[in-house]
């Protein structure tokens, strides 16, 4: 497989810096939604690159901080809890990978987005459905949001031990729906993503 297919592809028709975009939690009840963009030299190689769903916590670790050494540009940008519940988790989403691609310290002219749906960039770009087992870039915009997220999931446990974020990073397992029952939402909870958990009580405004 070509790492670099969509990226040399874009080259081909003038780009000269081509970014990969991709989120990482969409799904959680807790914690905010994260994206992160990276521009990656041609030919750049990675060893143990991947799609960071592929990859163990460890194993992303271990490509967190050469990613951002080889780079050109990467930054990692999210929206919180809060944007969330008052935008929707698709709009929230947009707006964290639209802080990321404008927070660049080279700006990208052509981006690269992981899924189906094109965020709205200042810059011309493409979709890339399971672009992170695809393109280089955004595989690479995979690790760093991940990382990001889960790391900072680790310091909201301490802040909030009961819930105990740092298993379950926020998302919806049996023993954090349990911790929810029993102790109801905390301040980094979604809302608007507990209504069939807790009922329409807890629901976003």
């Amino acid at each position: 497989m070509d790492w670099f297919a969509y990226e040399t592809q874009a080259a081909l028709r003038g780009f000269r810096a081509v970014c990969g975009i991709d989120e990482a939690g969409r799904g959680p009840l807790a914690g905010p939604v994260f994206a992160a963009a990276v521009i990656l030299p041609p030919g750049c190689v990675l060893e143990g690159l991947d799609d960071s769903k592929k990859l163990s916590e460890k194993q992303r670790e271990a490509l967190f901080e050469p990613i951002q050494e080889q780079a050109v540009a990467w930054a990692v940008a999210f929206a919180t809890e809060e944007e969330i519940d008052r935008l929707n988790i698709l709009q929230a989403t947009y707006l964290a990978m639209e802080r990321a691609c404008a927070a660049l310290s080279v700006q990208a002219d052509y981006a690269l987005v992981d899924g189906n749906r094109m965020p709205s960039l200042p810059i011309p770009g493409e979709t890339v459905v399971k672009g992170d087992a695809q393109s280089a870039s955004i595989a690479a915009a995979s690790v760093l949001a991940k990382v990001s997220r889960d790391r900072l999931m680790l310091e909201l446990d301490k802040l909030y031990p009961e819930y105990r974020f740092a298993k379950h990073k926020g998302y919806g397992t049996k023993l954090h729906r349990e911790l929810l029952q029993q102790f109801g939402p905390c301040p980094i909870h979604r809302r608007s993503f507990l209504k069939k958990i807790l009922g329409d009580g807890y629901g976003g405004e």
